[in-house]
């Protein structure tokens, strides 16, 4: 074997950019083999199988959902591969919290490294997958929804419409049992974020969150108005949104749940999960520390923090 890094990208991904950014960096970047992928869930048998044949790295080219697949792909080939995420899709949010956005954009230049990267694990009904960066249910399942149906942006612009549909078609809050490390009380409930990395579609939603921390970061807003939503987006997309909010509950875990009459919709890294019609009632999210081997771009650490 001549290369010791297998790069599995989705060739639709950044609306069929990727091949091309690839073969462009052949000119900066060490032999590597490319695995294209044809169909969903496609990346994570080629992600096992890349494992198994014993490269020494698996990199998904791709956005968010290559990211999310190759992940499954590697975690469930049991083999101790490490795993990159080239930021060549629509959302990027994983890249960024590994610094490698800054690397690939600056071509190399920026020293690469590892970490031992937390994994989480949702559950919803009978259907059970690993997540590298976020997970959540509710109201930002919903932005997940209205966001696969739009295909002529990218970035924060696809998931600030994706959010303004949402709103007008998806708003509402349910009162659900939200179980916390074990704590539960019923809250009405517009959405619960369950995230490893700082960004959730793109918008800063838990700012302080590291990769590596052993820790879930938290957040949970409830019976906000349409009003509010709108009023609190640019702090949002900012990643200030008010500490200490009656209804923003904020704050860390290694389980949750979230539980109640009204089917869910539920989304992992961007990919969903569950969606209302298919009846689940019931998602739970458990962490596996140091799971993953990650690369990383160690000009983004701050204070042991990986940028976003």
């Amino acid at each position: 074997m001549t290369a010791r890094t297998c790069v599995i990208y989705n060739p639709a991904a950044g609306r069929g950019k990727a091949g091309r950014l690839l073969d462009a960096a052949r000119a900066w970047l060490p032999p590597f083999e490319v695995r294209p992928t044809t169909a969903q869930g496609h990346a994570v048998k080629l992600a096992a199988q890349a494992a198994r044949d014993g490269y020494e790295r698996v990199v998904a080219a791709g956005g968010d959902g290559t990211a999310h697949e190759v992940a499954n792909g590697i975690l469930t080939s049991g083999i101790d591969t490490l795993f990159s995420s080239w930021p060549l899709g629509s959302s990027n949010d994983y890249a960024r919290a590994t610094g490698l956005s800054d690397w690939w954009k600056r071509r190399g230049e920026v020293a690469l490294g590892e970490i031992r990267a937390d994994i989480g694990e949702v559950t919803a009904g009978e259907r059970s997958r690993y997540f590298v960066n976020g997970s959540g249910v509710g109201f930002n399942g919903m932005v997940t929804v209205e966001a696969h149906r739009i295909d002529w942006l990218r970035g924060a612009p696809l998931y600030t419409l994706a959010f303004l549909r949402a709103l007008r078609k998806h708003y509402a809050t349910p009162t659900y049992r939200v179980t916390l490390d074990g704590v539960t009380g019923a809250t009405p409930t517009l959405s619960l974020s369950v995230n490893l990395g700082p960004r959730e579609g793109g918008f800063p939603v838990t700012p302080d969150a590291r990769l590596d921390d052993g820790l879930f970061d938290t957040f949970h807003p409830g019976a906000l108005a349409r009003w509010e939503l709108i009023r609190y987006l640019p702090s949002l997309v900012a990643g200030r949104l008010p500490k200490g909010h009656p209804r923003m509950g904020m704050g860390t875990c290694r389980a949750a749940a979230v539980g109640g009459d009204t089917p869910l919709c539920v989304h992992a890294d961007g990919e969903l999960v569950c969606v209302p019609s298919d009846g689940v009632r019931r998602v739970t999210w458990h962490l596996h520390p140091a799971r993953l081997r990650v690369e990383v771009a160690w000009a983004s650490r701050d204070a042991g923090r990986l940028g976003d």
